[in-house]
């Protein structure tokens, strides 16, 4: 009954969010170009973020290793929930994260799909290999240039039992590609899954979420393949 409760004041306050910070973010866009932007989607991940504190949700972010500074970042994750790119996009906004998304996500969704569209991010058509390949060559060039972070999610998509599924290995090779001078931060979650344990109505109550980053591995250190397979390693030997 209380999950049924609190699940209601959720979406009804996370639907108003949605469509408050749609009209915040094209304010700041329009009168405030990056920078506005940039503080109205920030703003957004954050009181999103915090929302999940209604469900008694704890969050906890485990950082035990230095982020490199005044350098591009590639963030590599597994993926549980659509509800775990809120608290993260809130602990990196300093690093300007930006998201490697299918391109179905650019539209339809109120400020989610304004924020990939104008925020820097990439939408990638996955059934058009030409496509992706250009516009991901675009993305790694302009987080090259401007320091960024990339954040990728190799699964695809999100694991509903928490249970990691293949890392696919194309994006993150052409990543390291685009973005020579990167370092690949791995990223483990766990936990986030249990949030959606009864689909999308009603919410698990009290569920335990962390963040988990590891030590930063500069990309041109190693062979790709080598890469791959420690980055792959590390973050699922620390998936529960």
């Amino acid at each position: 009954m209380i999950a049924y409760i609190l699940s209601s004041i959720f979406y009804i306050f996370y639907g108003s969010c949605l469509i408050f910070f749609h009209g915040l973010q094209w304010l700041g866009f329009n009168l405030g170009g990056y920078k506005g932007h940039k503080m109205a989607v920030d703003l957004m991940n954050c009181t999103l973020a915090y929302l999940l504190y209604i469900l008694g949700t704890h969050i906890k972010f485990i950082s035990k290793y230095s982020i490199p500074k005044n350098v591009p970042l590639i963030f590599v994750s597994n993926h549980q929930s659509m509800h775990d790119i809120c608290p993260l996009s809130c602990f990196l906004r300093k690093y300007h994260p930006k998201f490697v998304s299918k391109i179905e996500l650019g539209k339809g969704i109120p400020s989610v799909s304004y924020n990939l569209r104008h925020g820097g991010s990439v939408l990638i058509n996955r059934k058009d290999p030409r496509q992706s390949l250009t516009a991901i060559k675009e993305f790694g060039t302009y987080i090259e240039k401007n320091n960024y972070a990339a954040v990728i999610f190799p699964e695809g998509t999100r694991s509903k039992d928490g249970v990691p599924k293949r890392f696919a290995p194309n994006g993150l090779k052409m990543l390291t590609k685009f973005v020579p001078s990167a370092y690949v931060i791995p990223i483990s979650i766990n936990n986030c899954w249990k949030l959606n344990k009864s689909g999308m109505f009603p919410f698990e109550i009290g569920v335990k979420i962390t963040f988990e980053f590891h030590e930063a591995i500069e990309a041109k250190s190693m062979k790709f393949e080598d890469l791959f397979q420690k980055v792959e390693a590390t973050i699922k030997n620390s998936v529960i």
